[in-house]
């Protein structure tokens, strides 16, 4: 037996290590009964550096579809070129307004105890603003993680990495095929910088990357073709790392098809799971227990639900080692 496997099955027995076990082993289940699993990204986990292990999941065919932030998205590939330029503060907390107005002049942006330096977010954007204008002249457009896809196909690139290649989510995505979704891309600094692209004059228009609407009509088509019903394997299973739009755009996938395409015989996501520091409150999405999604349509009453309260930093790797056998 597995090391992690092992002492996940020994001691985590009760309450909510008894659920980081019981995701993990129904995450198992539904591959084995020929389903597959949408995994969305919120908070910092590229910069928690979940590719290391995330990487492997989809070059294992555990992943078949990411739903990410703008800002799991870029920082993914801003760890591939720059992991030995940032800074780690290990006592964060202790930092001052001032502390951090040096941290700004020097040129990094903090997340909690990493600081990011923006020589990195500016040698991206400018490789992708040759895909965006490309794309301008070419009359086309790409979703945000496509662009990104395309700077990663650019072999000059490869002298910049700084960590292995099997650390970076996006290029197993890249490798696998599969789809990546970043709704509300705009809120990301790639996403600030092609705004600003666009004001100056340097792009002509807007429509060289795909909308939020645009990337859920092929959401849509993704899971019409890959639920399994057909196939008499389960629907889709859906891991939510977080909160916010990442999960609550990508599940949403199948009430609009019933609801507002009128395909009442989609089924509903055949596994469900989150990770979430949040406690339950009054309307907050983050901490909405599984059963509510019952209620809009996402889940059926009999489908597998499991709400873990934790660190996803410390969960995820936790639940992808146990399904990876490790």
């Amino acid at each position: 037996m597995s090391a992690i496997r092992e002492f996940m099955d020994r001691h985590y027995l009760h309450f909510n290590s008894r659920e980081v076990v019981a995701s993990a082993r129904a995450w198992n289940e539904h591959l084995e009964a020929g389903g597959k699993m949408m995994v969305t990204l919120a908070g910092a986990m590229s910069t928690a550096r979940i590719g290391r292990i995330l990487g492997r999941m989809i070059r294992a065919g555990k992943v078949h579809a990411i739903s990410c932030t703008g800002a799991n998205l870029e920082e993914d590939v801003f760890n591939l070129l720059a992991a030995n330029e940032y800074e780690i503060i290990h006592d964060w907390r202790a930092l001052s307004a001032a502390d951090e107005e040096a941290l700004y002049a020097r040129g990094f942006n903090r997340v909690t105890d990493t600081c990011i330096p923006e020589t990195v977010m500016k040698h991206l954007a400018k490789r992708l603003s040759k895909s965006w204008k490309a794309c301008c002249d070419q009359g086309i457009s790409r979703s945000p993680a496509e662009h990104l896809f395309e700077v990663l196909g650019d072999a000059s690139l490869r002298e910049h990495y700084q960590i292995p290649e099997e650390d970076s989510w996006m290029l197993a995505a890249k490798e696998m095929g599969i789809p990546v979704f970043a709704p509300g891309w705009e809120d990301s600094t790639t996403g600030n910088m092609f705004a600003g692209e666009v004001i100056k004059g340097e792009l002509p228009h807007h429509q060289c990357v795909k909308t939020g609407t645009e990337q859920m009509q092929a959401l849509v088509e993704w899971y019409s073709a890959n639920n399994g019903a057909t196939a008499g394997h389960p629907s889709v299973g859906f891991f939510q790392i977080g909160g916010g739009i990442a999960g609550d755009f990508a599940i949403c996938a199948v009430p609009l098809m019933i609801q507002d395409l009128g395909r009442e015989d989609t089924p509903f996501w055949g596994y469900f799971c989150q990770i979430s520091d949040a406690a339950t409150s009054y309307g907050g999405y983050s901490g909405a227990v599984p059963n509510e999604k019952i209620t809009w349509g996402k889940l059926d009453a009999s489908t597998p639900k499991f709400m873990i309260q934790s660190d996803a930093s410390i969960v995820a790797p936790l639940v992808f080692g146990y399904v990876l056998g490790d």
